[in-house]
């Protein structure tokens, strides 16, 4: 009995170090992604000694019918100050083949956002994402975006330097 428990517990620390992250949160899109849909998410407080990595997590179907996204992410510090970033991430190679992970037609996109980042600020943060997707020399965004199923943040620890 006491060699079950002991490989149950080693086999659950093996597991649980896996992953590096701390928080993770996604949030289902209906048929589309409408232009003006902001899709917040408030962090946890976090420890203000440890440094993370924060990521965008998009899931895509063969609907989606762009080879990159951009996207408009704001971060809400505690105290009141605001970091607003533009990014563009590939979702495509050249031949047309998804960059993200999975089977069938939906792939997992883990993107790039922050590195390195400590929260100092006592309090919660807050990440709102809205994507500025727009087809060539149009001015107006694409107003209701197929194929992203779901959009979301991980905070994970950073790898030591």
């Amino acid at each position: 009995m006491v060699r079950i428990l002991l490989g149950i517990t080693l086999l659950g620390l093996f597991l649980s170090c896996d992953s590096n992250i701390v928080v993770s949160e996604n949030r289902s899109l209906p048929n589309n992604w409408d232009k003006d849909e902001a899709i917040q998410f408030t962090l946890p407080e976090l420890d203000s000694l440890q440094k993370y990595d924060v990521f965008i997590n998009l899931r895509n179907t063969n609907e989606y019918p762009f080879n990159n996204i951009f996207l408009i992410v704001t971060m809400e510090f505690p105290h009141g100050k605001t970091l607003v970033d533009t990014l563009e991430y590939k979702m495509a190679y050249p031949d047309g083949t998804w960059m993200g992970h999975g089977i069938g037609d939906v792939k997992e996109n883990k993107l790039w956002y922050k590195e390195n980042v400590t929260f100092f600020e006592k309090g919660n943060y807050n990440i709102t994402i809205t994507h500025a997707v727009r087809n060539n020399g149009d001015i107006e965004g694409v107003s209701n975006l197929e194929g992203i199923t779901d959009v979301g943040y991980s905070v994970e620890l950073a790898k030591p330097e």
